[in-house]
């Protein structure tokens, strides 16, 4: 496998593909043939992300993911600059605040709602109407999160939409499935990514160590390349029975606690 060009001549949008997984998973996207459309609200590090990896297989389209008339536009260019889309991975989200449910802000909760499940939704829906309409038997992925299966450390905002999330695609893959348009979930374990450490007030060794000393599985530093592997294999064609599944990229940490908890 490691020769062979497993997205060769397909087209994918990445959200969130300025930094973090979503970065990742644009340069290896891109390293294994397809072209890609960086979509995004970070200006200044996508431009560095498209310049990096050459104008030739990358662009970027500024889209805030909860405007619903921004995720059609990006779509939208992506099939005029490319010609098509072969695969949506919604990636953009944010991890909200922390603190009690007793005081919890719903403003924050809103906005954690609207980036995560809307902005997931909404990239589903645009995707998917492209595919239809052109007869691509498309891949779309979502981002959703250990948090997803669990209700671990994270706010609750952030555990609500990731949930929710597992909802949108498992209803989509349903609906889809007629057209031969596959929709599945990564759910990463922690990793420290930017917006994580931000979110934590800390660097990424210390967000790296709790991680290591919480997991399943050791001897392993859980990465966004691994995310980006998974979302690979999901987006080719080595998945194409693969749809409404939720991929746990966590050393088997749910499936662990869950036989623990019984």
């Amino acid at each position: 496998m490691a020769n062979k060009l497993r997205l060769e001549g397909k087209v994918a949008v990445i959200t969130g593909g300025a930094s973090g997984i979503g970065e990742a998973t644009a340069r290896l996207f891109v390293q294994h043939g397809s072209r890609v459309v960086i979509a995004d609200i970070q200006d200044q590090l996508a431009l560095q992300v498209v310049s990096s990896i050459g104008t030739d297989n990358v662009s970027y389209r500024r889209c805030d993911v909860t405007d619903e008339k921004q995720v059609e536009e990006t779509v939208a260019y992506a099939v005029q600059k490319y010609g098509t889309l072969d695969i949506m991975f919604s990636n953009a989200g944010i991890l909200g605040s922390f603190g009690s449910i007793l005081e919890m802000d719903m403003t924050v909760f809103d906005r954690t709602m609207a980036v995560n499940t809307r902005g997931a939704a909404l990239a589903v829906k645009h995707a998917a109407r492209v595919m239809v309409d052109k007869k691509i038997r498309g891949s779309i992925i979502c981002t959703a999160s250990v948090e997803a299966i669990l209700a671990g450390a994270a706010p609750l905002a952030y555990i609500a939409s990731k949930h929710a999330i597992l909802g949108v695609v498992k209803a989509a893959a349903r609906e889809l499935g007629q057209h031969g348009i596959r929709v599945n979930c990564v759910s990463p374990f922690g990793i420290a990514t930017p917006m994580v450490c931000k979110s934590y007030g800390t660097d990424a060794a210390r967000i790296e160590a709790a991680v290591c000393g919480n997991a399943n599985l050791k001897g392993v530093s859980l990465s966004t390349k691994h995310i980006a592997e998974a979302a690979l294999f999901l987006a080719s064609d080595e998945s194409a029975y693969i749809s409404a599944h939720n991929l746990a990229v966590d050393g088997g940490l749910s499936s662990i606690m869950k036989l623990n908890q019984n």
